[in-house]
């Protein structure tokens, strides 16, 4: 994903915010195992019943992509985690598909990309989309040291936390249904976006990221494919996250910006999710609204106080589990999971 020029400078008008996080939203150990798998539930409201978020379990599925090594399509690493990511949600019950298909890089490579659709009560007609994307970055090119600008990242916070949320999120799908059908798409190749030193030698061409969805929002994995809307979870799992509300999100679906803000203050997680907008950012969820024009939103963390906007591991070799929180997974899947327990 990348920033929007011209929206670098609103998120910056935010850089006076304070930095007080709460204990939801701020720094834990590092967890190493689960073991049990949590079933308790707590009621939010009168009106749902939804299960509580295993932040731990969350944090594990985050260390098991990384474990694979840089998800980069056309390497084994991103064929091995693939593969895992259908076998696991195919055990949780989920109806899965695959969009196995050639796509074209900015620089004429050809990338061998598989969106995963996990369909859970594919019965229903009423739906929901959750999405990430499970790839990571084919280069550290904005890693401070010029000698990593064109090694791959691991991708622990960008595609993997995501991801992470979403598996956890899958699980308790398989133990608690929803009223509400429930989509997870995974989709590649979000990363392959043009490379810093190329910017200039590649100026004309456009949409260079989130090439898997752009496939998906012309040719959807059903015919007539609908849902009522859609959130796209990236960067969710930093220590310190904050969580504005980014440009297109408000442009495409307020509505949805405004629910799943307000369940999260009304859960205890009103410092990350702060009411206040930032930038546009071309990510997917800009391609599902603008091609296939279901209403989606970007939870997305924003740190005006790093160069490019999204936190100083970003696109750079640093980006490990030494930054996943799992506290802040919770937060995330915790507040999803609110929003889709109370769709009616």
């Amino acid at each position: 994903m990348e920033i929007e020029p011209l929206s670098m400078k609103r998120i910056f008008l935010y850089m006076f915010l304070a930095a007080v996080v709460m204990a939801g939203c701020g720094s834990s150990p590092k967890k190493e195992s689960s073991a049990k798998a949590q079933q308790e539930s707590k009621v939010v409201e009168p009106a749902a019943i939804v299960p509580v978020f295993d932040g731990d379990s969350a944090y594990n599925f985050v260390a098991a992509q990384v474990a694979f090594g840089p998800r980069v399509p056309n390497s084994a690493a991103h064929r091995k985690c693939g593969e895992y990511l259908v076998e696991l949600l195919r055990a949780y019950g989920a109806d899965v598909v695959t969009q196995d298909v050639d796509l074209k890089a900015y620089t004429g490579d050809v990338l061998k990309a598989r969106n995963i659709i996990a369909q859970f009560q594919p019965e229903k007609k009423e739906r929901i989309m959750l999405f990430a994307h499970w790839d990571s970055r084919p280069w550290a090119d904005s890693d401070p040291d010029k000698a990593n600008h064109y090694k791959p990242i691991l991708g622990a916070n960008d595609g993997g936390s995501g991801v992470g949320v979403l598996l956890e999120v899958a699980r308790h799908l398989s133990q608690v249904p929803t009223k509400l059908g429930i989509d997870i798409i995974l989709f590649d190749a979000e990363d392959y976006g043009i490379h810093e030193n190329d910017r200039e030698k590649y100026r004309s061409v456009n949409h260079s990221w989130a090439l898997g969805s752009q496939h998906w929002a012309m040719n959807p994995h059903k015919k007539g494919y609908e849902a009522r809307f859609g959130i796209l979870l990236d960067i969710v799992g930093a220590k310190g996250s904050k969580f504005y509300q980014e440009s297109y999100s408000l442009h495409f679906a307020p509505n949805v910006v405004s629910k799943v803000w307000e369940w999260a203050h009304k859960i205890g997680y009103k410092d990350c999710f702060v009411p206040e907008e930032s930038g546009a950012i071309t990510d997917d969820h800009y391609y599902v609204n603008s091609i296939y024009g279901i209403p989606c939103i970007d939870i997305i963390n924003c740190d005006p106080e790093s160069p490019n906007g999204f936190g100083p591991y970003h696109h750079t070799v640093k980006d490990d589990m030494d930054w996943i929180d799992a506290d802040v997974l919770k937060a995330v899947g915790q507040t999803v999971l609110t929003v889709i327990y109370n769709e009616k």
